[in-house]
């Protein structure tokens, strides 16, 4: 398996010469106060997917550590919100992954966040100890396979550094003892928002079927543009 070039970065600013993969559903924001710009940002569907778990992990994981609610009605509460962001996932990425031919990278997802879920419901229900107590590090272990699946399907050294970070976390993870929940939600949480706001390397585009031939065109030109800032930033 070959990975990205190393001239390009792992993590950079978002390019603007977006795809039509990624411009479907594309989200802008720009929030001024009076005339002063306070935020401006835009997020592909793919990205919009990013924030969303990192909202439901931080949902889940900062419950669990602050809030005194049974375990029992968390696994209720949990269970529902990862089965809605894994509906919401396969909507937001379809199209993309439909057209990048990674279809099978979001069933993956799905089948680990669910596994997980499974998993974790089981061992509060069925008082299964020895699993209830690694809770953390089956998540972190869970969502560094789906990153490594990941680098599998896009090639992209960024995700692969993501994976090793939350290997890292799992290791580490119960010398952390009673803030488990807190660093663990910390780390699933920024590492999701990181890759939301910023630009990730991956394999070169593709030639897909689903695609017009004036949607090939324009990829084409997007590609070129792409290109184009690229050598500019290694010239300046």
């Amino acid at each position: 398996m070959t990975v990205s070039p190393f001239s390009q970065p792992l993590l950079r600013d978002k390019q603007e010469a977006l795809d039509i993969q990624d411009l479907q559903g594309l989200v802008c924001l720009n929030l001024k106060v009076g005339s002063i710009r306070v935020f401006s940002g835009f997020y592909t569907r793919i990205d919009q997917v990013f924030i969303l778990w990192g909202l439901i992990c931080a949902g889940i994981f900062l419950t669990a550590q602050f809030l005194a609610i049974s375990w029992d009605t968390q696994a209720i509460w949990w269970s529902t919100l990862t089965l809605v962001g894994s509906i919401a996932m396969v909507v937001l990425t379809w199209f993309w992954a439909s057209v990048e031919k990674v279809r099978w990278l979001v069933y993956c997802w799905v089948i680990l966040m669910l596994g997980g879920v499974v998993l974790t419901d089981l061992s509060i229900f069925l008082g299964w100890g020895e699993v209830l107590m690694r809770l953390c590090p089956l998540w972190l272990g869970l969502t560094s396979i789906g990153y490594l699946c990941t680098v599998l399907a896009l090639r992209s050294r960024a995700f692969l550094l993501m994976a090793l970070i939350h290997l890292l976390g799992m290791a580490i993870i119960p010398y952390f003892s009673e803030w488990q929940f807190f660093t663990t939600g910390l780390v699933m949480m920024i590492s999701l928002l990181i890759m939301a706001e910023l630009q990730w390397d991956m394999r070169p585009p593709i030639d897909s079927d689903l695609l017009t031939p004036e949607q090939k065109l324009f990829n084409q030109h997007q590609n070129q543009r792409r290109q184009l800032a690229d050598l500019q930033r290694v010239k300046n």
